[in-house]
């Protein structure tokens, strides 16, 4: 399998066709997993910790938006056996916990575009990191899980920069920080140089308003970490903005 980061967004841009279309267009690529394991930017807990694994509950995990976006249902299989696998992969230093936590909005929004059926098994794990250095471990050490027909997924925003945002159309301009930023993601990931994005703080145009807070890039380092090769350049199929949001989105083999 290969791996992927996904821009997940709100709970509205399931209304956007845009990004549907994208994104199902996406899964329409990709072998059929035999399971899920998602890393989202909405759940940071260290040691690192993993979800519900019987049944999978959704945590309505924002607010203001229409009732309809909390009665969205994904009852997806939990994922047990690979709750196991993952505990066998991590080394004696990194603690494991399980906890009952459904799946948060960054888990289950690409999900119910990508996979509608909600038949295939799915396992949320925390990030108990946010230093790209340590999550490029964390991701091959579970880089095995895509030989057994895993799909790994992490799932954040390249730019989520939402104080700044003036204008909350989702077909709003994007800010002058947010276009920046993302041209700049896209070129350095193409060249596969990782080192430069893990020092996005430092070296990214558009900072720090398009990560005031850095939970939501976090994740991509997961990904590139599974990689068979995290210098590689990486497949960017989903890009464009949503409310002037970068939205840009990559896989790897």
């Amino acid at each position: 399998m290969p791996a992927l980061f996904l821009s997940h967004g709100a709970p509205p841009l399931v209304d956007d066709e845009t990004w549907v279309a994208q994104l199902k267009d996406l899964a329409a690529t990709l072998p059929r997993p035999r399971a899920i394991l998602m890393a989202s930017a909405h759940w940071e807990s260290a040691p690192l910790m993993l979800g519900a694994t019987e049944t999978v509950p959704l945590v309505y995990d924002f607010g203001g938006f229409e009732q309809r976006f909390y009665e969205v249902r994904y009852p997806a299989p939990g994922a047990p056996a690979l709750a196991d696998q993952v505990e066998k992969l991590m080394p004696d230093t990194e603690q494991v916990a399980r906890t009952t936590r459904g799946l948060d909005h960054g888990a289950y929004v690409p999900l119910t575009v990508m996979y509608p059926e909600a038949d295939i098994p799915v396992l949320q794990m925390s990030l108990p990191t946010l230093e790209p250095d340590r999550l490029l471990e964390l991701g091959a050490r579970l880089a095995p899980l895509r030989d057994e027909g895993i799909l790994i997924v992490g799932s954040g925003f390249t730019t989520h920069g939402l104080p700044f945002l003036r204008d909350w159309r989702p077909d709003a301009a994007a800010p002058g920080w947010s276009r920046e930023f993302d041209a700049w993601a896209a070129e350095t990931l193409s060249r596969g140089a990782v080192d430069e994005l893990a020092d996005f703080r430092s070296r990214a145009p558009g900072m720090p308003w398009a990560h005031p807070t850095i939970e939501h890039f976090a994740p991509m380092f997961l990904t590139l970490g599974a990689s068979t090769d995290a210098e590689q350049s990486p497949d960017q199929p989903i890009d464009g903005f949503w409310m002037g949001l970068a939205k840009r989105s990559f896989q790897v083999a």
